[in-house]
């Protein structure tokens, strides 16, 4: 079953820059299929799937219905050769405009995107996290 990890762990300068500008414990996420994590990194480039230890002390887990197994993995080979966008990341979070760099995603964007969410450029990694929970309902799971 599909999850949406998200970070709150200290990281690093950009992470705390994420953190003051959204207002949120949150600074990054991951949607997580079988063990794997699959998002758009700063750190990685881009779009990048792989294994991630992710411990309660730095990570927040909010379980998916099944039905967004296929839907990741899909985006992700279609999405696989996408940069890190901090054009996307600066103008829909820091100037309110919701448009897309072509090829490039930040990771709440490609998160949001890779379940079908509609504007995935206007979630940050707390708005993403605050729909996914009403949609499923749930509560932050410790990993």
């Amino acid at each position: 079953m599909a999850k949406l990890a998200l970070y709150k762990g200290k990281g690093k300068i950009g992470n705390a820059l994420i953190r003051a500008w959204t207002r949120s414990e949150y600074s990054h996420c991951e949607l997580v299929v079988g063990g794997i994590c699959y998002s758009s990194s700063l750190m990685d480039g881009g779009v990048r799937c792989k294994y991630i230890t992710l411990g309660p002390d730095h990570w927040d887990i909010i379980e998916l219905t099944p039905k967004y197994d296929r839907a990741i993995l899909t985006y992700y080979e279609k999405t696989r050769q996408y940069k890190y966008s901090w054009l996307d990341l600066i103008r829909s979070q820091m100037f309110n405009l919701a448009m897309d760099e072509e090829g490039a995603a930040f990771c709440s964007e490609w998160c949001a995107a890779a379940i079908g969410l509609p504007e995935p450029a206007t979630f940050s990694p707390k708005t993403l996290a605050e729909f996914v929970k009403f949609l499923t309902n749930s509560i932050p799971q410790k990993s």
